[in-house]
């Protein structure tokens, strides 16, 4: 009965997941639930500019400010932007080590003001990061 009951839960949990949009207009890799509005997190860049915005939703009320990008050993300063809607968005250069390392281990932590939010690309997704890292390259 136990497992009956978990096997429930878990199909009324949402289906998040990492997909990748291209085509026309810019590269998105969204941490969505598909066919809904629901995001976590996101990663837009314009195919060969050498630049993306990472933003991460659902922070709660925050102030813009300076952002500090972090994803391994190292760490990338940007301008930073937090919506009323719960947004911190920063942008950072596809070249700059932190983004190398963010799409070695999947895991980036971006801070604004006070405010801190990890972005994780689950280790069955990373070939998609990996290709969205291909598109944005400068």
């Amino acid at each position: 009965m136990a497992a009956v009951a978990g096997l429930m839960m878990q199909a009324g949990e949402p289906a998040w997941t990492w997909s990748l949009y291209e085509g026309e207009g810019p590269v998105v890799l969204a941490n969505d639930v598909p066919d809904t509005a629901r995001l976590r997190a996101t990663l837009e860049c314009e195919t060969g500019q050498g630049a993306a915005r990472v933003t991460a939703y659902g922070a709660g009320s925050a102030a813009g400010g300076m952002a500090t990008l972090r994803a391994g050993a190292a760490t990338a300063a940007a301008e930073g932007r937090a919506g009323r809607d719960g947004r911190l968005s920063a942008m950072v250069r596809t070249e700059h080590p932190v983004f190398a390392a963010f799409v070695e281990t999947g895991r980036l932590t971006l801070t604004v003001g006070s405010t801190e939010r990890m972005v994780e690309v689950q280790a069955e997704h990373l070939a998609k990061l990996r290709r969205f890292a291909e598109l944005c390259g400068g």
